[in-house]
Parts: structure tokens; sequence; C-alpha cells
């Protein structure tokens, strides 16, 4: 079994989402989410370590704007994302989210 390499627990949630990496601009979901980082489920393509622009629709209707680094991608499926360039503003935006957000 492999080590659990986060440091933050991951909650499940159910956003629309869109990013954009080399491959272009894809629709998502984020299925799982933390301070730390959060699974997109999509089906575009994306490259270990690649530098990703993500965009989660939170429920009161705003985008939040996330950069990170991908950290695992399954084909079909989707990717990891390391939220390794956050701002104070989105971490705060985040952390509110979390602490607030519907359960799935």
């Amino acid at each position: 079994m492999d080590k659990e390499r986060r440091s933050d627990e991951r909650l499940p949630t159910n956003l629309p989402a869109k990013w954009d990496g080399l491959s272009g601009g894809h629709e998502a979901r984020i299925e799982d989410i933390s301070i730390g980082g959060c699974f997109v489920n999509t089906t575009g393509r994306v490259d270990i370590g690649e530098v990703v622009v993500l965009q989660a629709k939170l429920p009161s209707g705003e985008w939040l704007t996330l950069r990170g680094e991908a950290t695992s991608f399954q084909e079909g499926v989707g990717f990891g994302l390391i939220f390794s360039f956050i701002t104070d503003e989105e971490e705060s935006a985040l952390r509110e989210f979390i602490s607030n957000r519907p359960s799935y």
C-alpha cells in the first residue's frame, strides 16, 4: 500500500471547473479538495509537473482561480493537483469554501 503523501485531508465535493494547461482549455469537475490540492475529473491530458490554472465555480456562483502542479494523471479520468502557487487571498477563499461546503 502506498504511503499517504497528503498533509491535508481531502474532502469530497462536486464543483464545476475549467482548467488551462499546455494542451489548452478543458472542462472538468473537482471531486475532492483540500487546502493543499484537489483531484480534477477531466478527459484533458496533463503531464506530471505541468503548471495548471484551475478555475472552480463555487456554490455562490463566483469563480475561484487556483494554480498548481499536476502530481498524477490517469488517462480519461483526471489528475491530482497540488496548489503550489496559492496566494493568501486564494487560500482564504478556499478555507472559507471548505469550512462551509455542502455535503455530497
